[in-house]
């Protein structure tokens, strides 16, 4: 398996319209692998840093593997791919099931952090995250918090305790595409 390396900012537009249809971030902590969708994101500099800012609830098991390992990469498809593969990851969790091996998910080996990238989705940004924070519900409009996130009615009685996201601003320390 070979990898083009690539300019992320020769890509940027590409990633950015693929997130309408869902992209992968792709999490490792210990021997465990595992890839969540996500449909919200950002690519640019911050900091004078090429950066990815993915966006992920407190609930979601890959919160939890970014907390021990807070490396990741964001894999985007390039041409045709098995949709069942936005379906699995989209709706299953990693808690519960192997999601690289349900999805049929070929794991390939990263050139500088932990976190493997997928020969299905090839296009592969490597980060590191270099910032995180956990979004301020107060800050953010009725619109947005009734829309993105309502009340879950059990946390609905113990106040207002809203499934938010953290924002992760991933540096990105490598970017390719995964050729045969």
């Amino acid at each position: 398996m070979k990898k083009r390396k690539i300019d992320f900012s020769d890509y940027a537009n590409d990633i950015v319209k693929a997130l309408t249809d869902g992209i992968l971030m792709t999490t490792k902590a210990g021997d465990k692998v595992n890839s969540m969708v996500i449909g919200w994101g950002t690519v640019g500099v911050n900091w004078a840093k090429p950066v990815f800012a993915a966006f992920v609830r407190e609930s979601r098991y890959t919160k939890e593997m970014l907390e021990q390992n807070p490396e990741f990469t964001i894999n985007v498809p390039v041409g045709d791919y098995d949709k069942k593969i936005i379906g699995i990851c989209g709706s299953k969790s990693g808690r519960d099931l192997d999601k690289i091996q349900e999805a049929g998910l070929t794991p390939v080996e990263p050139d500088t952090i932990s976190v493997p990238g997928l020969k299905e989705f090839p296009l592969t940004l490597e980060c590191r995250v270099i910032y995180a924070q956990k979004q301020d519900a107060g800050a953010l409009g009725s619109d947005i918090l009734d829309v993105f996130y309502p009340l879950l009615e059990e946390k609905a009685a113990a106040g207002d305790e809203r499934d938010i996201h953290t924002t992760y601003f991933g540096e990105i320390v490598d970017a390719y595409i995964i050729e045969d």
